[in-house]
């Protein structure tokens, strides 16, 4: 199995649909197999509509903006959203791991919420180091030396990257979707067609007509992708609009083009970054504890398999049956107890 282009796309489970960490987020129209009717998975979905205070920290080339919960004294974790999320994805895990006594960081990632670049001459790149090193700037930035890390969507990549490039910074780790470290050379090969069809707005970010597309119409592309990604999941209008006003940060737009058409050797990296990108073209195993997580959006790969042979230390897998792509707000009880399960894996 290619680790970077192999995964079953947008919550379905149609037999030979083949899709890739290539997306992060690739979606299908498909309902997915419900939730076994003795297992209410989205208990305490919704339960918290505020991230309370937004902090801000200097932290490498970003002022990042993040919401924190816990006592400052608890171990730490630093949970990461994807694209088209945001921080309020971990609305109602944040408090759920305040109570169990962790100290919870959630930043807005580069292009998101608050978060700004403190220099109007830097770069506005999504490739995936980047915003990695941007988590690693951020811990520092905190003094914080080691701490678990949890994630979906671009945030579980990141996590990815965090533990294949500096593991001593990584207690223990949760990705949902498992290995999703991205190596442009395994992006240039085609899958079926049916499988492609899943990735329809990468094409269209890699147009003109796209960049202005998705800057004209955010607000209800990203709705749409959050209805389709996660079909079975009824979030209602105030739910998707607190987290929508994240992406009128001004460099969202470019960061999100950057991301995808970086993926597809479309667009540039940064020189500085070269060096990480060559590690992480190797398909790097991840030596840190982990969990993975999968739901109905991984389809038939959400056994985990494939990327098994990726995690070498203490490891589990679990999956969510009937849950959709943003597992940490669509199953809050299932994401946390992952976090503290692999904190003493």
């Amino acid at each position: 199995m290619n680790f970077d282009r192999r995964r079953l796309f947008g919550a379905t489970l149609a037999a030979g649909l083949a899709a890739a960490t290539l997306t992060a987020c690739a979606t299908d129209s498909t309902t997915p197999a419900p939730a076994p009717a003795s297992v209410n998975l989205r208990a305490g979905s919704g339960a918290h509509t505020s991230l309370g205070p937004i902090k801000k920290i200097d932290a490498g080339v970003l002022n990042v903006a993040y919401a924190e919960f816990g006592p400052a004294t608890g171990q730490p974790v630093i949970l990461l959203h994807g694209w088209p999320y945001d921080a309020y994805s971990f609305a109602d895990v944040g408090p759920l791991l305040a109570d169990a006594g962790y100290r919870v960081l959630v930043p807005f990632l580069r292009g998101y919420g608050e978060t700004t670049f403190r220099s109007p001459q830097t770069v506005r790149n999504g490739q995936q180091s980047a915003i990695a090193r941007d988590i690693v700037d951020f811990m520092d930035a905190l003094h914080i030396d080691k701490a678990v890390l949890g994630g979906f969507d671009w945030g579980a990549r990141t996590v990815d990257v965090i533990a294949a490039l500096w593991p001593q910074r990584v207690k223990a780790m949760v990705a949902v979707s498992g290995y999703l470290i991205t190596q442009q050379a395994a992006q240039q090969q085609p899958l079926p067609p049916e499988a492609e069809l899943g990735w329809w707005y990468q094409y269209y970010f890699a147009t003109e007509r796209g960049r202005v597309g998705y800057d004209r119409n955010r607000h209800d592309f990203n709705k749409l992708i959050w209805q389709r990604a996660s079909p079975a999941w009824t979030f209602d209008d105030a739910t998707y609009d607190r987290s929508a006003t994240a992406f009128d940060n001004p460099d969202h737009v470019d960061i999100v083009i950057s991301n995808y058409r970086w993926r597809l050797s479309l667009a540039p990296g940064e020189p500085q970054y070269d060096g990480y990108e060559q590690q992480l073209a190797a398909g790097p195993v991840i030596s840190v504890p982990a969990i993975t997580v999968s739901s109905d959006f991984d389809g038939a790969a959400k056994d985990g398999k494939g990327y098994r042979g990726k995690f070498t230390g203490k490891y589990e897998h679990r999956v969510l049956d009937g849950i959709g792509h943003n597992v940490p707000q669509e199953a809050p009880q299932s994401f946390a107890r992952a976090i503290i399960d692999a904190d003493h894996l």
